[in-house]
């Protein structure tokens, strides 16, 4: 996983609270476990109405997802997740994200992050009114700014550090490689191997 630590780019407006996992990716689309080859299938039921705003040309190449409250519940799919980073988003905001999704997206490199509704109106609004505004969510520093603006945000520090890392669970352990080396050299030999 790549360390992310500043998604900088344009919005894309999604004004619906409580989109949930089998909007965000179908069922019919879960036959496979790579991570990639989702993107096409995003809100691929929404995206049947031409005026969908994941259809509209001015929001091609959006990197950065606003969204509404409660994003990502319904099932735990991690193909949500992957679904919306093949579709080259990098950042979510909105009021409120579902638990499991919020994981599934800190395990993927998405960052998902927490403004207040009043905070997530404005960058709805600015987006929609000029889609060609740009904003960046700053791991880092833990802020969104845009022109004449910066909101802070807070974010679990595990999820923090990994993200910043670019640390998925398979990294994590990977990190004590020299550890676990140092241990399997003094295990017993009628213990099982691992090779």
């Amino acid at each position: 996983m790549e360390p992310v630590v500043r998604v900088s780019g344009r919005m894309l407006p999604l004004d619906r609270a409580d989109v949930d996992t089998d909007q965000i990716i179908p069922k019919q689309f879960l036959k496979r476990i790579e991570r990639t080859g989702y993107g096409p299938f995003l809100f691929y039921d929404w995206r049947q109405a031409q005026d969908f705003v994941l259809n509209r040309p001015e929001h091609e190449g959006a990197s950065v997802l606003i969204a509404g409250a409660n994003f990502g519940c319904g099932s735990s799919r991690e193909h949500a997740p992957w679904a919306i980073r093949d579709a080259g988003f990098r950042a979510i905001v909105a009021p409120s994200f579902a638990d499991i999704f919020r994981a599934n997206c800190a395990k993927t490199g998405l960052l998902a992050v927490t403004l207040s509704e009043s905070q997530v109106r404005h960058l709805m609004d600015l987006a929609s009114e000029d889609p060609t505004a740009e904003v960046t969510v700053d791991l880092e520093k833990q802020e969104v700014r845009g022109d004449g603006f910066a909101y802070r945000f807070e974010i679990d520090a595990f999820a923090r550090e990994c993200l910043l890392g670019g640390l998925d669970e398979i990294g994590l352990v990977e990190r004590h490689q020299k550890s676990i080396s140092a241990y399997e050299a003094q295990r017993s030999s009628w213990l099982p191997a691992v090779k």
